[in-house]
């Protein structure tokens, strides 16, 4: 800690000693400088950042796909594939998707997403309602969020 000391002295300082003068702050008034070795600083900072990378979390939302007419069978692999999604940590888009005739019966198909609903209740949780575009039906599932 040398305080405030002007730019010249600065850099004299910094090549006495054969290191660079790194400023670090550049928006606080005065610009705040460190003398160190620059490749050994550039190498710690990228060194901090891989590490922030790895501790990030990036969800993404998967989509299952079902008929109003599912079999029971069918249903549960399809609930299978969406709870390992969820366990995996990545928001499921269940689609329920109509045809034809099928369109006059939509409440088949909300029966069939209240199940899956239902039956992923332990680790999920609903965000938002059930929507409805055309001829499909979708419903977002996340994972519970955890209590400290």
């Amino acid at each position: 800690m040398l305080g405030i000391v002007k730019t010249v002295e600065a850099l004299s300082k910094a090549q006495s000693l054969d290191l660079d003068l790194v400023e670090i702050s550049p928006q606080a008034s005065p610009p705040v400088c460190k003398i160190v070795n620059f490749s050994k600083f550039k190498y710690d900072m990228e060194k901090k950042d891989k590490e922030a990378k790895k501790r990030q979390k990036i969800s993404q939302i998967k989509e299952v796909r079902i008929r109003p007419h599912i079999g029971e069978h069918d249903l549960e692999v399809k609930i299978k594939h969406a709870r390992s999604f969820v366990e995996d940590g990545n928001k499921v888009q269940i689609t329920a998707m109509f045809s034809g005739r099928e369109m006059q019966h939509k409440d088949l198909g909300i029966k069939v997403m209240n199940k899956i609903k239902e039956s992923l209740s332990d680790i999920a949780e609903a965000e938002g309602r059930t929507s409805s575009m055309g001829t499909r039906i979708f419903l977002t599932l996340g994972p519970k969020k955890k209590v400290k």
